[in-house]
């Protein structure tokens, strides 16, 4: 186990070891951490994290107190609303899609439900400019997505976006019906 601190580095801070991240020291964190899944996975318990694996991803849990499941709540609402804006902008954004913030920026131009979408995101921001910009940055923040050229600003989206979708699809929604 030799990169142990470079990956709480990465993993303590909520980020993601992605299998297809475009940064060659974490496709090497990713591959120690496969060889050796079960070695870290005791050493990061002894420290209190629970090292999880995903669909080509790997990230760190920990048991969470109510006041903080709440606030995780909070943050899920925001994603949901994020993680629908990138599907209606392109229905293929996922793990290995390419794009630049341009993309999104052009799209607006022709598509009436993606202006619509975007009046949830950023509310404090004015401008489309600024909520695209913010979202990116919390995109590339998350770990979700890595800036892959940037000379032309190409993104690509990591395997950790895997998660936020799986956490979606975990979702269960009930209606009720109102009884008269």
């Amino acid at each position: 186990m030799r990169y142990t601190k470079e990956i709480f580095d990465i993993l303590s801070r909520g980020g993601f070891i992605s299998q297809n991240s475009v940064s060659q020291q974490k496709t090497q964190l990713y591959d120690a951490i496969e060889d050796d899944y079960n070695e870290y996975l005791e050493y990061y318990k002894g420290i209190g994290f629970i090292l999880e694996s995903g669909n080509s991803y790997y990230y760190f849990t920990r048991t969470e107190n109510k006041v903080d499941l709440e606030n995780k709540i909070q943050r899920m609402a925001e994603w949901i609303d994020r993680v629908d804006f990138l599907k209606v902008f392109n229905s293929t954004f996922g793990p290995g899609f390419t794009f630049r913030k341009s993309n999104i920026m052009e799209q607006f131009a022709n598509d009436i439900e993606l202006k619509e979408k975007s009046g949830g995101l950023y509310p404090e921001e004015k401008s489309l400019e600024n909520k695209v910009e913010s979202l990116v940055k919390d995109l590339e923040k998350q770990g979700f997505v890595e800036m892959e050229n940037e000379l032309d600003g190409t993104y690509k989206v990591t395997s950790a976006f895997h998660y936020i979708e799986e956490m979606i699809d975990c979702l269960t929604i009930y209606e009720t019906e109102d009884e008269q």
